[in-house]
């Protein structure tokens, strides 16, 4: 395919490279996001129909984009009460996927985990050319083009002395000695014993690349090389302990403080260390099966031909297997030309006249009482 493409000069929309490639999106959600973002903010104060009702998206296809929208966290909805006992709709719409805390910090009026509320200064107006001074970031901010949403594996560490100020994303120095704590409380302790140079252990390692990251979880904890270096001690420990990268990753970005994080490394080596997991118990070997029984001792078979022996399978055995179903089959033989040579039983109705006739014979003697002697 050959791509031929000439950048607007202006009145152009930036759209992020994660609402592009979001695979969870259709054309429909992803063009209603990025029509609400290129809007005046004077005329975003509209609810989510009015807006596609604009871009004559009614029915079922504004509903399957504003489902796909609320499933992907572009879209958040709450219903509250107003005076008069009525009830209202209130939507946050972002160009960048929210959690539900996230939102309902926006719908209070304060800054959300990470991002910044929407500036209230001078906005570029309808005109055209455009006109005002270039407003503020959206709700949300954009990662960077190298980055998509959903990946949790970091970038290959850098050179610990290439710059980590600059990574830390505010410019501010490393803590040259303790770490401060959640609390504020000096963690000095936390770094002792620590490697600052890269280990061979596998758990280290890996550990490393889970704190390098967590930025793309949460922006509060953004790690320099050096700070994770610092911490990967600690995280390694866990997995040690039986927890998985996955699980170490959620238990240090889920439950962040709602003030926010001051300082990400104090806050993590805090959580690392009051957060420990037990050491998995030593559980004790199984205990070997019992040895098989002997076999059974040789006997002699009590079957004819040449003396054998044989290990009976029940106690009670005295022929071996062969023998024993040569004397089976010389029975059962016998039994069968023995029901041969029986003679036939009398049909039926033979057998059904003499019992009559035997109970005729019966009935006359106890009827006439003793033998020849007639009835008076």
């Amino acid at each position: 395919m050959l791509s031929h493409v000439i950048p607007a000069p202006r009145g152009y929309t930036k759209v992020s490279n994660g609402l592009v490639r979001q695979s969870r999106l259709g054309s429909d959600a992803k063009i209603l996001v990025m029509y609400v973002q290129g809007l005046p903010e004077g005329d975003r104060d509209k609810a989510l129909s009015e807006h596609a009702r604009d871009l004559h998206f009614t029915g079922r296809r504004y509903q399957k984009a504003k489902t796909e929208l609320l499933a992907s966290g572009y879209l958040h909805e709450k219903r509250e009460t107003v005076a008069g006992g009525r009830w209202r709709t209130v939507q946050v719409f972002s160009n960048f996927p929210l959690t539900d805390d996230q939102a309902a910090r926006l719908r209070a009026g304060v800054p959300a985990d990470g991002y910044e509320l929407v500036s209230t200064g001078p906005v570029p107006t309808a005109h055209f050319p455009t006109v005002g001074a270039p407003s503020g970031p959206m709700v949300g901010g954009l990662l960077p083009a190298d980055e998509e949403l959903g990946k949790n594996e970091s970038h290959p560490p850098t050179e610990a002395g290439s710059g980590d100020g600059e990574q830390d994303g505010q410019g501010e120095p490393e803590e040259p000695e303790g770490l401060a704590g959640a609390d504020g409380e000096a963690s000095g302790e936390a770094s002792e014993g620590l490697l600052e140079e890269p280990s061979d252990e596998p758990e280290v390692a890996v550990a490393e690349r889970v704190l390098l990251s967590l930025r793309h979880e949460q922006r509060q904890l953004h790690l320099g090389v050096r700070e994770a270096r610092t911490l990967a001690g600690l995280a390694a420990e866990w997995l040690r302990r039986g927890v998985t990268a996955a699980d170490l990753r959620r238990a240090l970005c889920s439950g962040l403080p709602v003030e926010g994080v001051r300082t990400a490394v104090g806050f993590l080596a805090h959580r690392l260390r009051e957060k420990l997991p037990a050491a998995p118990e030593a559980v004790p070997a199984p205990e070997p099966p019992p040895p098989p029984p002997p076999p059974p001792a040789l006997i002699a078979c009590a079957g004819p031909g040449e003396e054998h022996m044989f290990r009976p399978h029940v106690p009670w055995a005295t022929t071996c297997g062969p023998c024993h179903r040569e004397e089976q089959r010389a029975f059962w033989a016998d039994a069968l030309a023995r029901a041969d040579a029986a003679p036939e039983p009398p049909p039926w109705r033979e057998r059904f006249a003499a019992v009559a006739e035997g109970g005729a014979v019966s009935g006359a003697g106890a009827e006439g009482g003793a033998p020849g002697r007639s009835a008076p």
